[in-house]
């Protein structure tokens, strides 16, 4: 895809996001901030963060802190993503909604991650409800989940919504 058809996927798949429940009922919200291969969230961010409570994920060893999203308190942090900067960190029990990056989806849910683990860790300890947003180009037929995988509850692509569970 080249970066205008990225861009319009990207803004097609938040419309879509936007209109879901778990959107529109969520306060707070956990996010990622997209790397030049992932679907942009940037844009998505700019427009919702001063009426939803945005955080983002900061790499703390193995695990993932969740910090509130400050445009102002940013820094490269691990793996080249930016990160908040701050000791403000979240109980993930306070999230209500999740925005899951993903390499690849299946239909049930399934992801492919960049191999660290991170966002399994983090979902097997929450109860919120959790959204896969991806290329329509990045949805498989099956992956073959691990034991220590969680699949998400809704995968988006810019052709739709996948309800999972």
């Amino acid at each position: 895809m080249n970066p205008l058809e990225c861009g319009d996927a990207a803004r097609r798949v938040f419309e879509l996001v936007e209109q879901t429940a778990a959107f529109m009922l969520a306060d707070n919200i956990l996010m990622y901030h997209s790397l030049p291969d992932e679907l942009s969230t940037r844009e998505f961010i700019d427009r919702w963060h001063e009426r939803k409570h945005f955080f983002l994920p900061r790499v703390n060893g193995v695990n993932l802190d969740i910090l509130p999203y400050d445009r102002s308190r940013m820094h490269l942090g691990a793996f080249n993503i930016e990160e908040p900067d701050g000791d403000e960190v979240t109980d993930v029990a306070a999230i209500e909604l999740i925005i899951v990056p993903g390499v690849a989806y299946d239909r049930h849910g399934n992801r492919i991650g960049r191999g660290k683990g991170f966002y399994d860790r983090l979902l097997r300890d929450t109860d919120a409800v959790t959204i896969g947003v991806a290329y329509a180009c990045q949805l498989c037929d099956d992956i073959e989940p691990d034991d220590f995988d969680v699949p998400v509850h809704y995968v988006i692509t810019e052709q739709g919504i996948i309800k999972v569970k």
